[in-house]
């Protein structure tokens, strides 16, 4: 269903025409005479306030038609609106308070004789006809002028990007979409940079009245002196993000992990390993949120994605919380440390394994980790799958270790096919050195208490462009920055919402992806059992749970299975006795509802029917299930669809919504479907159209 979006207005000089921008999403054109209409509609007022003035003096006449006492009320009263038109119009400029002056003094002059004497006597209709339209027209022009670029903001008719500091600028493209629009700004050359544009935001939020956050500046890469305003006038993050699965189910660490997603309804997505091809190198994160901004949640929403992938093992230190929050994800990772002095050993055990790891991957010709590495080698050596460091609540880690530990793992293990993530809630320096924040290089950043936190963990174009995640605090649990490897940075200042993640969900990958799921590597495994010793060879291995069972509402025991009771061998017997006997029936055929039932002899449990697990299609066999669905929803003689149509039917493809998504975007790349009005809603085009 979509929302409706309440219109915002917001006034721009654009150096060509004078007037309130709309930012509506569902306007469009509709023929020459409603654009002429529309684009006649600013200038209109005057000329409607004249002929209204005209019209008014018939009535007048035929009631104050040479009436003294009327001539000396209308008198009194033309010379009062002109009074009080002075009177308000001095905290405007002088120009605009002469001109609205004038023109009430010579309306209302114009009307009391045309009251008293008639509307067509003597000059009267000369002086109406032609007063009345120089008046109506000097309005217009003024309108037209008063976003002259050469004079911008003169007087009190400032517009809405000079009144915040950016004189001259002038709006030199719109583009408008559900709940967002975009400007593209021209600064005057030598005068205005985008950094004067970052410094206005809260101003020009404050104009909209729109949140601090809600607006936002891009600069230009290759001119500075051009930047792009982003306007979301409405928060549809509030009604939260459902976690809607596991984005790449058995696939590899390399894709995407979605973690949730942006106002705008994009995935937000991050990537831990690096892609040569891209030249994308691996990520290391810092998690960075105050008490009650939805940072443990987020952090379950990422590893809970990892561990669907087949060619990853995770290693996780919690020596805060323990099992309170990795408690459900445990049976599910390599190594946990739940304890100080079991961290300990696992740094000393990361240090020791990037060694081991980058010579393994040397010895393959491999420069960084990629998929292939996770396969078996050519000479039969086994794989070496992709190792993720995560070390959640770490500000007690750091207090406990040496500072520069974690330092220099963050500087090496890129190469070692490791992704190292540290998440605490403030990175100050008190609590982790400089070194080791700039060596992290990505955040993922939560609500913060103060801009001097995020200061801390978010980068300075992100800030610069308006982000601000101390405006949520802990008011918002789950709104967050992400500015990583492969996110461009368009979206580093884009708010999002990460996945609240229910436990029975976490359950359910963690048993359903225990056969794919990755075990370490014979080359890590010797290095972290040299360094840490039995600290690693005897870590603890947290068995797999039992998956909930949905109650179905009936009756039955704990597996699910209900009973049946009868009577062995009863007689069927169609012959009615039609006299009472002893089970209560009468010769009627009635039956006693209060009769004894007859013993139970034999009680035999039914168990529900066995449902073979699903299992995920190829992606040649996936593509072709959607281009049947398609024609399918054709052929019931649908015409527009959306992506949760295909979703309706998810259980035969088994894919994610991101990937329906993509499938979605190449039909309209091929033209089989496109786009409408509405966002998310996409027109059917016929085979032999899109053929054509």
């Amino acid at each position: 269903m979509r929302r409706h979006q309440p219109q915002t207005l917001a006034h721009f000089d654009t150096g060509q025409q004078a007037g309130y921008l709309h930012l509506d999403p569902n306007q469009h054109a509709g023929g020459v005479g409603e654009y002429l209409l529309h684009r006649m509609k600013p200038y209109l007022p005057p000329w409607i306030v004249a002929a209204g003035t005209g019209i008014l003096s018939l009535p007048a006449n035929l009631m104050w038609d040479e009436s003294a006492a009327a001539a000396v009320g209308l008198t009194l009263a033309s010379l009062g609106l002109t009074a009080a038109t002075w009177w308000a119009g001095k905290p405007t400029s002088q120009q605009r308070r002469l001109h609205s002056a004038i023109t009430v003094a010579a309306g209302t002059s114009w009307f009391t004789a045309a009251a008293l004497a008639g509307p067509a006597a003597g000059p009267l209709p000369s002086l109406y006809l032609i007063g009345g339209s120089a008046l109506a027209a000097t309005w217009n022009i003024r309108q037209l002028l008063r976003v002259n670029p050469e004079g911008a903001g003169e007087g009190a008719d400032k517009g809405l990007l000079e009144k915040v500091g950016l004189a001259k600028t002038m709006v030199t493209s719109a583009t408008v979409q559900p709940n967002k629009a975009t400007f593209g700004l021209q600064l005057p050359g030598g005068e205005l940079t985008p950094d004067d544009v970052s410094k206005a935001l809260p101003k020009l939020a404050s104009a909209l009245r729109v949140a601090k956050n809600a607006v936002r500046m891009t600069p230009d890469a290759d001119d500075s002196s051009k930047a792009v305003l982003t306007v979301v006038p409405n928060d549809l993050l509030k009604a939260g993000a459902p976690y809607p699965g596991p984005s790449y189910p058995g696939g590899s660490i390399a894709d995407p992990v979605h973690v949730g997603i942006y106002e705008d309804g994009a995935d937000m997505a991050m990537f831990f390993p690096g892609d040569p091809d891209a030249g994308r190198n691996a990520m290391h994160l810092l998690g960075m949120g105050m008490t009650g901004s939805g940072k443990s949640e987020g952090c379950i929403t990422a590893l809970d994605e990892v561990i669907t992938r087949r060619d990853v093992i995770v290693w996780a230190s919690d020596p805060a919380k323990a099992e309170q929050t990795l408690g459900p994800l445990l049976p599910a990772i390599d190594w946990a440390a739940l304890d100080i002095k079991s961290t300990k050993a696992m740094v000393n055990a990361l240090k020791a394994v990037i060694p081991a790891r980058t010579s393994w991957l040397a010895k393959y010709g491999h420069k960084q980790w990629v998929p292939a590495c996770a396969r078996a080698q050519a000479d039969g050596s086994p794989g070496m799958p992709y190792l993720i460091a995560w070390f959640e609540e770490a500000a007690k880690t750091l207090r406990e270790i040496d500072e520069d530990a974690l330092t220099g793992i963050a500087q090496e293990a890129r190469s070692a096919g490791i992704s190292l993530v540290v998440s605490l809630q403030r990175a100050s320096g008190a609590q982790m050195s400089t070194d080791t924040r700039a060596s992290l290089g990505s955040s993922w950043v939560f609500g913060l208490r103060d801009d001097r936190d995020a200061m801390f963990a978010l980068p300075d174009e992100a800030m610069d462009a308006g982000a601000s995640p101390q405006a949520w605090k802990d008011k918002r649990p789950g709104y967050c920055y992400l500015t990583a490897n492969g996110i461009p940075e368009t979206f580093w200042a884009t708010p999002g919402r990460a996945y609240l993640t229910p436990v029975d969900a976490i359950t359910r990958n963690v048993v359903e992806f225990a056969g794919i799921r990755a075990e370490c590597d014979p080359v890590t495994a010797a290095a972290a059992a040299k360094a840490a010793g039995p600290a690693f060879t005897q870590r603890t291995r947290y068995p797999l749970p039992d998956l909930p069972t949905a109650d179905d509402g009936r009756d039955g025991d704990e597996d699910g299975g209900i009973y049946e009771e009868y009577e062995e061998n009863a007689p069927v017997d169609y012959d009615y006795d039609l006299t009472a006997d002893e089970d209560g029936e009468d010769e009627d055929g009635w039956i006693d509802p209060d009769a004894e039932l007859p013993p139970v002899e034999r009680v035999v449990e039914i168990a529900p029917p066995e449902i073979p697990p699903r299992t995920r299609v190829g992606t040649n066999e996936a593509r072709k299930i959607m281009a049947e669905l398609l024609a399918q929803f054709e052929a019931e003689g649908r015409t527009e669809i959306a992506p949760a149509d295909f979703m309706e039917h998810c259980d035969r493809f088994r894919r994610s919504r991101g990937w329906v998504s993509g499938q979605v975007s190449e039909m309209v790349d091929a033209g089989r479907l496109r786009e409408t009005d509405e966002a998310g809603r996409y027109e059917i085009v016929p085979l032999d159209r899109a053929a054509a």
